[in-house]
C-alpha cells in the first residue's frame, strides 16, 4: 500500500499558488471624497447653466431651512446632502493588483450612494421652474460625471471607478417629512443619486508565489527508504500585453499530462516525473509557447504571442 508520508512547505500556505504574506497594512489615504464631489457638482452646474444662459447664479450645499433661504439675494440652486449609505447592488468583490511598488493586493472599496436634495429658488415661481428644469436636464445629460468637471482627488479614483449619478425617486410620502424634518416649507425638488467609491488603503503585501510542491510516498510493506516523489508544477501564462491568459492549454507531451489556465492564467501539472521536460501552452486560436522546464527546479511563465509566434518569459 502506497502512503504519503511528507510535502513540501506549500502544504502550510494552502496548497500551490498559496502566496507568502509578509505583511497586512492600512495606509489610510487622505480622504476628501465629499467635499471634492460638491465642488465637481458646482462646476458641472456652473459651466452648463452658463451655455444657455443661466449666468450669475450661485451653486449652495446647505440644509435648506426657512432662515437660510430668507438670506439668500440672488438665484441659487441648492444640492443638499441627506443621506450616504453602501450600494449593494454595485459592490466589487475582488481585490486589485497593484505591481507598483512590490506586490500587493488591495482590498475593494465600498461604493457609496450619495443622495441630494435639489432645489431652485428665485424671486418669481416661474423663474424657479425653468432653472429646475434646466438643472434637470444637465444631470439627466450626464449618466456619469465628465473628468474635466472631477475635482480634487476624484479624477485618480474616476480611472478606477466610475463616478456615476441619476435622478433618484424617493418615496412621494417621504418629501414632506424630509421639509419637515430641515425645518423648510415645502417645495418641488429633485432626488440626485451619485455612486462614489470609498478606498480603504487595506493592503496585503505579499511575498513570491510557491508554486512549486514535492509529494513522497513510500510502500508500506517494502523496503526501508524506499521513496517516490511525485512532483507538482505550476505557472502562469500571459498574452502579448503581460495580462493572464484564461482557458490556455497547457501540456508535457512526452509524457502525456495536460492542464488548463485558470481566469488568473495559473496552471498545474500532477505528478511529473523529475528531470527536463518539454512544455507547450496553446490557445484556441492556436497560438503557441513552448519552454523546457526541469523538475524539481525553477518555475517558469509563459508569454504567447497574438501570432503563431511565441515568446519566453522565466519567472
Amino acid at each position: 500500500m502506497a502512503v504519503v508520508h511528507g510535502a513540501s512547505a506549500d502544504d502550510h500556505c494552502g496548497g500551490l499558488f498559496g502566496e507568502l504574506v509578509n505583511d497586512m497594512t492600512t495606509e489610510i489615504p487622505l480622504n476628501t471624497m465629499l467635499a471634492d464631489l460638491d465642488e465637481s457638482l458646482r462646476r458641472l452646474l456652473k459651466r452648463e447653466l452658463g451655455r444657455h444662459g443661466f449666468d450669475g447664479v450661485e451653486i449652495a450645499f446647505d440644509a435648506p431651512a426657512r432662515d437660510w433661504s430668507s438670506q439668500l439675494s440672488g438665484p441659487t440652486v441648492n444640492l443638499f446632502l441627506y443621506d450616504l449609505r453602501e450600494s449593494h447592488e454595485f459592490r466589487p468583490t475582488d481585490w486589485r493588483e497593484d505591481r507598483s511598488n512590490g506586490h500587493r493586493e488591495i482590498r475593494p472599496p465600498m461604493i457609496m450612494e450619495c443622495s441630494y436634495a435639489v432645489t431652485a429658488w428665485t424671486q418669481a415661481v416661474e423663474d424657479e421652474h425653468r432653472l429646475l428644469s434646466q438643472v434637470l436636464g444637465v444631470l439627466f445629460a450626464f449618466p456619469e460625471l465628465p473628468a474635466d468637471a472631477l475635482a480634487g482627488r476624484l479624477a485618480e479614483t474616476a480611472q478606477r471607478f466610475a463616478i456615476e449619478g441619476r435622478i433618484g425617486q424617493p418615496k412621494a410620502d417621504g418629501k414632506a417629512d424630509f421639509w419637515s424634518a430641515v425645518g423648510g416649507q415645502y417645495k418641488a425638488s429633485l432626488d440626485y443619486v451619485v455612486t462614489l467609491a470609498c478606498e480603504s488603503g487595506l493592503a496585503y503585501e505579499r511575498g513570491p508565489e510557491v508554486r512549486t510542491q514535492t509529494m513522497g510516498a513510500y510502500i508500506s510493506d517494502g523496503p526501508a527508504g524506499a521513496v517516490t516523489e511525485l512532483p507538482r508544477f505550476g505557472g502562469k501564462v500571459f498574452d502579448g500585453d503581460g495580462k493572464p491568459l484564461h482557458d490556455a492549454w497547457v501540456t508535457l507531451p512526452e509524457l502525456g499530462l495536460f492542464a488548463a489556465s485558470d481566469r488568473h492564467g495559473r496552471f498545474m501539472l500532477q505528478r511529473v516525473p523529475s528531470g527536463k521536460h518539454k512544455l507547450i501552452a496553446r490557445t484556441r486560436e492556436g497560438a503557441q509557447a513552448t519552454a523546457e522546464i526541469a523538475v524539481p527546479g525553477a518555475v517558469l511563465d509563459l508569454t504567447v504571442a497574438p501570432a503563431k509566434r511565441a515568446a519566453k518569459r522565466s519567472g
